[in-house]
């Protein structure tokens, strides 16, 4: 006799970023509803919790993701009634309110049971994969983010030392390729501003100088010039974050039947909708390594996908819900940001930041336009994906946007058409039937 999970059967949907301030539950119309009907019908629902979930507590840091996002307790009540029950906590607003408002998180989540990662006390908790028994058998879930403040970053324990609150990292690596003249024109400023003599004296200090012996690289403000034939933003993964990342999806593979690795990351191509050139390659890696699926998000908009060996990798899945003009409380330095001073309201600041909606994320509707995806595996193997068009209100008033809809009509055309493209240069084919698209596999 088999156990069910042994059939290797399972439906999943995974939604990018939710930025979320209010509740979900009181709304009802038709293609409101009939998103959380296909998401409460799959077997893994995931989803990249991008908010902290406490009452203030802790401190706001002095340096934020952004928004301040946060939102109050009474939102696990909210999550649960959405029914995801897989949530990325790595993100670039998880030490909004440093270590004390990721340790309320965490309380509360766990608290309302539901099941979260990449976020911890340690780097060894915030690495490590958590668990989610389903009839469709063990999920597994790795949560990192490229995009973080440099002490958002989770530590290592030790023996003799503690280790620190933080999020999983997946650094990354950046040098610049020039050409000749480009080069020249790199050593010659660095020489105008004085590092040249700079790096002299640290040499016969007998500090780190920070100069390079190949002949072909040249270092100036930390950055590492590369000569080339090909000019561009060259990035690659941090070689000990990617390794410790993979260890635990190789161990999640021995534990789980299905495993998922989230990566959020605002980092792209010189064409925004492209990822950094570092991410297909340690996506790769990660399905190589055991991952069913390769979850992106992180830019607010999306990006291309692509099959690699029977895995889906999602580059980024955009907004699902997109509420951070609704945070009720935003400490001291934002406001300062602006130059606005402590009579100023929060209305006040997001029309400050948006100059009135004609500017930023209000102003452009990649940010309000997004898919829902829905995998299907039938014995182990990937046999079918579905995307469904969102639309999260783009051109709607601050008090209406941000809550998905199914998109219909011309604008579900379009939305599935930009996935087409988007997808091309990953050899992924995408067909538009029906009002939702159908990728090839």
């Amino acid at each position: 006799m088999l156990y069910d999970e042994e059939r290797g059967n399972m439906t999943l949907t995974a939604t990018g970023d939710l930025l979320i301030t209010r509740r979900l539950s009181p709304y009802s119309e038709p293609h409101y509803q009939e998103i959380w009907d296909i998401i409460k019908g799959s077997d893994i629902r995931f989803t990249n919790l991008e908010m902290l979930v406490h009452d203030y507590r802790g401190y706001p840091a002095a340096e934020s993701g952004g928004t301040y996002c946060i939102t109050e307790p009474f939102m696990v009540d909210e999550l649960k009634w959405a029914g995801f029950n897989l949530f990325a906590r790595a993100n670039n607003h998880t030490m909004d309110y440093a270590a004390g408002g990721l340790i309320a998180t965490s309380e509360n989540l766990d608290r309302a049971g539901l099941v979260h990662a990449g976020a911890g006390p340690t780097m060894a908790a915030a690495r490590m994969p958590a668990y989610l028994d389903t009839k469709a058998g063990r999920a597994a879930l790795i949560s990192s983010s490229s995009s973080f403040a440099s002490w958002g970053r989770a530590g290592h324990s030790r023996r003799d030392s503690e280790g620190r609150p933080g999020l999983n990292s997946l650094r990354y690596e950046t040098h610049f390729v020039v050409d000749e003249a480009g080069m020249q024109k790199v050593k010659d400023l660095s020489e105008l501003l004085g590092f040249e003599a700079m790096k002299k004296r640290a040499h016969q200090s007998g500090f780190v100088s920070g100069e390079t012996t190949k002949e072909n690289e040249f270092r100036l403000f930390q950055h590492k010039f590369v000569l080339g034939d090909k000019p561009g933003v060259y990035t690659q993964a941090h070689p000990g974050d990617a390794e410790e990342n993979l260890r635990w999806i190789k161990d999640a593979k021995r534990q789980a039947d299905w495993v998922l690795y989230s990566l959020h990351a605002h980092e792209g191509d010189m064409e925004r909708t492209l990822p950094a050139r570092f991410i297909q390659p340690f996506a790769h890696d990660c399905i190589d390594a055991g991952c069913s699926a390769f979850l992106g998000h992180g830019p607010h908009l999306l990006r291309g996908m692509e099959i690699y060996k029977g895995g889906p990798i999602f580059y980024s899945l955009g907004n699902f819900v997109f509420q951070n003009e609704s945070v009720r409380k935003l400490p001291f330095d934002i406001y300062d940001q602006y130059k606005l001073d402590d009579k100023s309201t929060p209305a006040d600041l997001y029309d400050a930041r948006t100059n009135k909606d004609t500017r930023g994320f209000p102003a452009d509707c990649v940010y309000w336009e997004s898919v829902l995806p829905l995998c299907k595996w039938e014995g182990w193997k990937l046999v079918d994906i579905k995307l469904y068009p969102l639309t999260l209100g783009f051109g709607k008033a601050r008090q209406f946007r941000g809550r998905p809809l199914s998109a219909t009509g011309e604008l579900a055309e379009k939305i599935i058409g930009d996935m087409i493209t988007l997808s091309k240069p990953f050899g992924t084919e995408i067909q538009y039937k029906n009002g939702i698209g159908i990728v090839k596999l």
